[in-house]
């Protein structure tokens, strides 16, 4: 028993966790405990499974930083005595909140594995068993006595992605979540295939682990289409006590060269408001300066969001704001890779 690893699982709510009634068709939580009565098959992993469940569990439509800082405190509190964490929780936001975790949970040296389904564990063709039963045998994976991955990874269908590359792609599909900037960690077939190069390295004198708690929720999405115009883009930037907008772009990370909107950009990022340019195409990075289009941005100096995606550039703007990071240094730190999530 001293030679097994020790898994926690985290239960937040989410379909993995729900079972239909069958009279009305509804779906509703169960118990935690009956999760593992549901899959015998976890009997055969060779590690110690212990469950922890939110006691009110929610859809991760409700989900918010406040549950956030509960998921990081529960690893936080058990992380001496467990070997890996697997956090099970609804898709819809999933990458939002591994993308969050990822940031809060500095000098990571253990896996924390997010996953999900796209069915209930008690349907007949239900996707919830492999994706548990694969993210537990991740999280326990180690050689020489450590850890395989020691990030925060999210798994569906097959797949490990390091968490804050990922995006929710497809509502209907088995496979929900695409990493489309950065390629799989660990792929699942007849064996797990582990691609080491792309696994985040382990830095040198390493201080232990570090949660960071404290997040800023000041924080704005505005995407660009043809036909926005001034008023909504006023009324965006002039947001009571906005700290920071996610501004997605096209392509490259290009947008409109009227006056009227350079200008208001302009204004905003003048009364200290932090400008985060990023790309609304699903995949590929900004590259400001690259056509006319977007060199005012450059010379604007709007942050560079480079390859990051939308959920990563929201989470991380909290987590900076929370860390009360200086205003002349939030651009510098934020176009740096603090834990794999832009090139």
């Amino acid at each position: 028993m001293k030679n097994k690893t020790n898994i926690l699982l985290i239960y937040t709510g989410g379909t993995i966790g729900m079972v239909k009634d069958y009279k009305t068709g509804a779906l509703k939580a169960f118990d935690f405990d009956e999760l593992v009565k549901n899959i015998p098959e976890l009997k055969q992993l060779d590690c110690n499974l212990k469950g922890v469940s939110f006691e009110d569990p929610i859809d991760s439509s409700n989900m918010n930083p406040s549950y956030w800082i509960k998921i990081a405190s529960m690893i936080e509190e058990n992380y001496q005595n467990y070997d890996g964490f697997v956090v099970l929780h609804g898709s819809d936001t999933m990458s939002y909140s591994a993308s969050a975790l990822s940031f809060m949970l500095e000098n990571l040296e253990k896996p924390v594995i997010f996953t999900g389904s796209q069915l209930p564990i008690g349907d007949l063709r239900t996707d919830a068993k492999e994706n548990l039963i694969t993210s537990i045998e991740i999280a326990a994976l180690r050689e020489n006595g450590e850890p395989v991955v020691k990030e925060v990874g999210l798994y569906f269908e097959y797949k490990l992605y390091r968490a804050n590359r990922t995006t929710k792609i497809n509502a209907e599909h088995f496979e929900a979540f695409a990493s489309l900037n950065y390629p799989p960690l660990i792929e699942s077939g007849v064996h797990l295939k582990v691609h080491y190069n792309y696994l985040l390295k382990k830095k040198s004198k390493t201080k232990g682990l570090q949660v960071h708690k404290t997040l800023d929720d000041r924080v704005a999405i505005l995407t660009l289409f043809p036909g926005l115009n001034k008023n909504v883009l006023r009324s965006t930037l002039n947001i009571p006590d906005l700290k920071a907008l996610i501004l997605e772009t096209y392509g490259a990370g290009n947008a409109p060269m009227d006056d009227w909107f350079l200008n208001e950009l302009k204004i905003a990022k003048e009364k200290g408001l932090h400008i985060i340019n990023v790309t609304q195409c699903s995949g590929g990075s900004v590259f400001m300066g690259h056509y006319e289009t977007s060199e005012k941005l450059k010379e604007m100096q709007l942050v560079n969001g480079k390859d990051i995606t939308t959920e990563a550039a929201v989470t991380k703007a909290m987590y900076l704001l929370g860390t009360r990071v200086a205003d002349k240094l939030f651009k510098t730190i934020f176009e740096t890779s603090l834990r794999g999530e832009m090139v």
